[in-house]
């Protein structure tokens, strides 16, 4: 009730039906048993957590109305977006949003910025900017859509918010595909309460009458409510449900199996790779934090130590990997010059360079290095290897060696020690002498392990030929230099 003894129109989250509540009623109205854990032989990558669930709320309403920590905004660059959501948050929040939103000077497409509420029941309001969609830039509107939701519940977690209501953030005029949205909303909301459950009470799902009814088809693939459900649910899960913490791994839909879990890190396989050669070549701060002069001089005179130069690398790498998953990199996405496949014969994920793809003089190569960065992060926490199609290159193909410098220096160290392999595929002359001023006088650590592979048959002894996506124009250079080596394997149609 307000002052005045009239009802609000704001409704408390606290009294909302969680996601759990139906379905228990339902189950004990039927006197259905549930599903023993004895007959059950696989689980989902989603399981049954009646802890998590309890913090989970589907509500068919109008975001803006929601009597809680915070709600979310979804709007454009400038935050004027004219949508539904938006409109009605502003109409209740009054004219002061609009003021302190000028001085937030816009907000990048995946990033989220904090306003008070005003006039709303929400202490806070979150602003996010959700990607436009198209068919051929699918991997980067995934990408941009998981940094919305990620950064969204970053934000709360840091300001220690107790509820959340998300409206959602796909917008019609925006064209990306409800179902596609919802998958990505729902798997990177239970990623981060699997992770940091503690600092959130609820999460609303705000929605309308017509996204309900996707949230209801698709809510139980992510929060299975018993076990049943979960068994249930198991088989409609899609293809790609992205890494633990719900973003896409699979930059241009090229992998066909999973990397084998589990796989114990082995020191002493390392065969002669030391440890200490991660930080070699990481000297390069172009973003460090202070006077950067001053700490160009003490690491020339050498008297930063080694913990406080591998500080600082860490330090600018994180700025680079948050303006990575930031930027808007379809444009790079589109070449088609990075993707991952399967995995070798011991079991590591296989990244695959295309340097046909990669036109030198005409892209952005500092947009290039975020991009590396930004698909490569996740993969680089195991070990990897590298394979890099040098075929058919020209010179406006050819990755300068001051790019290639500046791209070592700045990776994080997993980057160096757990790349076990580069396979350098159909050489030159011209590129092995370039490959090894590269590696004996700027990049030392990375020498060991180029092996030059002259035919793709050559390759297969290392990684299996399915589990391995070729462009077509390697496929038929090979053949006509090397002959036909394996007829039923079909090419790639994608590349």
């Amino acid at each position: 009730m307000d002052p005045l003894g009239a009802p609000s129109q704001f409704v408390d989250v606290e009294s909302l039906p969680g996601w759990s509540d139906a379905y228990e009623a339902k189950q004990l109205d039927c006197h259905q048993s549930p599903v023993e854990k004895a007959q059950v032989d696989v689980r989902s990558p989603f399981q049954y957590r009646k802890d998590i669930n309890e913090k989970i709320i589907l509500w068919k309403g109008d975001v803006a109305l929601l009597n809680c920590t915070a709600i979310v905004n979804t709007s454009n660059e400038t935050l004027t977006d004219k949508n539904p959501v938006s409109e009605s948050i502003f109409m209740h929040a009054g004219p002061d949003l609009k003021d302190e939103l000028q001085k937030l000077k816009g907000c990048r497409t995946g990033e989220a910025k904090l306003t008070k509420g005003f006039n709303l029941a929400a202490r806070f309001i979150i602003h996010t900017v959700g990607p436009k969609y198209k068919s051929r830039y699918r991997t980067a509107a995934e990408s941009s859509l998981y940094s919305c939701y990620r950064n969204v519940l970053q934000l709360a977690r840091e300001q220690a918010m107790c509820s959340v209501g998300f409206c959602v953030i796909n917008t019609l005029k925006r064209c990306y595909p409800l179902e596609d949205a919802t998958h990505i909303a729902l798997r990177t909301v239970r990623r981060f309460l699997e992770t940091h459950g503690e600092t959130l009470e609820k999460v609303v799902f705000a929605v309308s009458e017509l996204e309900e009814v996707t949230y209801q088809k698709l809510l139980p693939l992510y929060f299975p409510r018993s076990l049943e459900e979960e068994i249930q649910s198991l088989p409609y899960l899609p293809a790609d449900i992205g890494n633990a913490e719900g973003e896409p791994v699979v930059p241009e839909r090229q992998i066909r199996i999973t990397e084998k879990p589990g796989v114990p890190d082995d020191a002493s396989d390392e065969e002669g790779l030391e440890a200490d050669l991660s930080f070699i070549g990481s000297h390069a701060f172009a973003r460090m934090e202070g006077d950067v002069d001053k700490q160009r001089r003490l690491i020339l005179q050498g008297q930063l130590s080694e913990a406080a130069l591998q500080k600082q690398h860490q330090r600018n790498y994180n700025r680079w990997l948050c303006q990575a998953r930031a930027e808007d990199l379809s444009d790079i996405a589109s070449l088609k010059a990075l993707y991952q496949t399967g995995v070798d014969n011991c079991g590591r994920t296989v990244m695959v360079v295309v340097g046909r793809n990669i036109p030198v003089t005409l892209i952005d190569m500092e947009k290039a290095l975020l991009y590396f960065i930004h698909v490569m992060d996740h993969i680089a926490v195991k070990e990897y290897v590298l394979v890099y199609f040098h075929t058919l290159t020209n010179y406006y193909n050819q990755l300068d060696s001051n790019f290639l410098k500046k791209l070592y220096d700045v990776v994080d160290a997993k980057y160096k020690r757990n790349l076990k392999a580069l396979y350098f595929v159909h050489p030159t002359f011209r590129s092995k002498v370039s490959a090894w001023f590269f590696t004996t006088f700027t990049v030392s650590g990375l020498k060991d392990k180029i092996h030059y592979v002259e035919s793709l048959q050559q390759l297969f002894t290392a990684i299996p030929p399915e589990q391995i996506d070729l462009p077509p124009f390697v496929l038929e250079y090979d053949a006509r230099e090397n002959g036909p080596y394996y007829s039923s394997y079909p090419p790639s149609p994608d590349l």
